[in-house]
């Protein structure tokens, strides 16, 4: 469930630590010209913190800082921190000065000492370097040796108006046992987390055989803050919180713009593809092919000229590419010119939150546009419940405020239903689309299908189908259902037969139809043609007859004529009264 964050509201000045993750949870730092109480038992990353905050200081803001050192000597502490990286230029070194105040053994015997010699000490070193920040690291260590708790109350209260009186950001390290947090005040020297303006507590614990690691705001004069736990590691670049974002961050920039699944029929159900940004589960058994559906996306990714990041559990990233090359995605090239990285498990290990923020930087670093992470299912296996269903929140929180584009693969054991319901994880709830690979066993045989579960913003297929992997790549066929059921495999492609033998038996019923129409057409044409042959010769003897006739009837008239005038004829025919002419 996401937790609702209301927007921080500041009353004080705040020193930004540098710290990634931890200013936001502050809301800006530690209380500027305060003193802030570091509270965790041994190996809680107390000094590194102290130390990180000095050096960010100097490194980032330009403010000279003073380590005092109660418990280490400044040699060996600088040792210990040679190994984070934090290399200070010639000029940033001499801003950041050591104190090494080891008590003496003398001292130890007697017990009879104050801060008055050390303060004034400090004092002189302040005011020469301007220092604004400093560091009493392990003040419990010296207190102890006082005789009485009023001298050891004497003193941090000399201590804390001094501080106050010269307007330092400081910070006051404390050993204590912080298992139980309501008992913390009630431990040695736990009063001075009634005086101090900003109390922090760090947690180092082994839960089910993995360590964790997280710190808790306790209290901070002047402003809110986020009052959860806060899991946080310590890496190659120090301490790192995985802070979640609060409704004060801007939001995060929607986009319309579609990427491709790597799988081109998969576009086509999703109405286009992945949406830029988006968040995407692929779950499913084992063996049903969601390292492949992870891969296709890889690869189309790499195909776009985008940097990509690949994160196996399973297997080291060398195995994934052979893998994945037998079924033709090919991602070794991409790792050769630089835009895959490939990380495995086995150069990622620890907590849940180890994780996440180990992933979060190596995507920084690559500048990652597509990340995937294959199974994040693990992770469930690194914690408790609620701190694993903590992580899941922030990973999808991280990668949509980042606009990168997450694909997580999860694997459900043999028991589990898709729904998911008793996963600690419940990403289902929280990615925006969900895709589920099963197996269906049809005639003996063992198919993959895919089907999508949700999607938000698409009008996604509401289809299941066949999940095919062969030489050329991933597929997806066409649906086929015969009685209400899906058809996947050789069922398939007998059903794929046999409409492909029926089309083509069609096509031959067709062709001949046409042939014998044609010939029927072709014979009447014949017959036209004969028809009006022999219409054209009767025409013309009708012609010929007509003209004859006229002809013969004009010879008649012409003999007529002729013999009537060879007779003599008159040319008044003789009339009965006058007699025979």
């Amino acid at each position: 469930m996401k937790t609702d964050r209301t927007p921080l509201v500041t009353g004080v000045g705040k020193a930004p630590t540098g710290i990634s993750g931890f200013d936001t949870i502050t809301g800006g730092g530690l209380p500027l010209g305060r003193t802030t109480l570091l509270v965790g038992g041994p190996g809680s990353g107390k000094t590194v913190f102290a130390l990180q905050f000095l050096v960010n200081g100097v490194q980032q803001h330009n403010e000279p800082g003073i380590f005092v050192a109660f418990e280490e000597s400044s040699q060996r502490i600088l040792d210990n921190a040679s190994g984070f990286g934090w290399k200070l230029k010639p000029a940033q070194r001499k801003k950041l000065h050591f104190l090494n105040a080891q008590p003496q053994p003398d001292l130890v015997q007697s017990g009879d000492f104050d801060f008055c010699g050390l303060l004034a000490a400090l004092q002189a070193q302040a005011q020469s370097t301007g220092a604004r920040r400093i560091v009493f690291d392990a003040l419990d260590m010296v207190l102890a040796l006082l005789p009485d708790p009023q001298a050891q109350r004497r003193e941090i209260y000399r201590l804390h108006t001094w501080l106050l009186a010269r307007g330092l950001t400081g910070i006051i390290t404390l050993k204590a046992d912080t298992d139980d947090t309501h008992a913390v005040s009630q431990q040695p020297f736990g009063f001075m987390q009634f005086m101090v303006d900003c109390a922090v507590i760090l947690k180092h614990s082994v839960v089910q055989g993995v360590s964790q690691r997280s710190l808790r705001v306790q209290k901070f004069r002047g402003s809110s803050f986020d009052e959860n736990e806060s899991p946080f590691l310590i890496g190659n670049g120090g301490l790192e919180v995985a802070g979640a974002r609060t409704l004060d961050n801007v939001d995060t920039q929607v986009t319309t713009e579609r990427i491709s699944s790597g799988v081109e029929r998969l576009d086509t159900m999703l109405g286009g593809g992945y949406y830029r940004g988006a968040s995407v589960l692929v779950t499913g058994f084992s063996g049903t092919a969601k390292t492949t559906l992870s891969g296709a996306f890889v690869q189309a990714a790499c195909q776009r000229g985008e940097r990509t990041l690949f994160v196996s559990f399973d297997s080291e990233g060398g195995e994934v590419i052979r893998n994945l090359a037998s079924v033709g995605i090919r991602l070794a090239p991409f790792v050769k010119n630089g835009i895959l990285r490939m990380a495995s498990a086995r150069t990622i290990s620890g907590s849940a939150e180890t994780y996440l923020v180990r992933i979060k930087a190596l995507a920084q670093e690559h500048r990652a546009r597509c990340v995937v992470i294959d199974p994040v299912s693990t992770w469930s296996k690194s914690g408790t419940d609620l701190n694993t269903h903590s992580v899941a929140e922030r990973l999808i929180d991280w990668s949509k405020a980042d606009g990168t584009t997450l694909l997580c693969t999860r694997l459900l054991d043999e028991m589990s239903s898709p729904a998911e319901g008793s996963s600690p994880l419940q990403l289902s709830a929280q990615v925006d689309t969900w895709i589920h690979l099963n197996y269906l066993v049809q005639a003996g045989e063992r198919n993959r299908g895919l089907s999508i579960i949700k999607s938000r913003g698409t009008a996604h297929s509401n289809q299941v189908r066949e999940l095919i992997l062969s030489d050329s790549g991933v597929t997806l066929a066409d649906i086929y259902t015969a009685g209400g059921e899906v058809l996947m495999g050789t069922l398939r492609w007998e059903k794929e037969r046999a409409e492909r033998v029926a089309s083509e038996a069609v096509e031959v019923a067709r062709k001949l139809k046409r042939v014998r129409l044609d010939a029927e057409e072709a014979e009447l044409e014949v017959r036209v043609k004969s028809l009006q042959t022999e219409l054209a010769a009767k025409q013309i003897e009708k012609a010929l007859l007509l003209s004859s006739s006229k002809s013969l009837a004009g010879d008649v008239s012409r003999d007529r004529t002729r013999l009537e005038e060879l007779r003599g004829a008159d040319a008044t025919p003789p009339t009965r009264s006058g007699g025979v002419p």
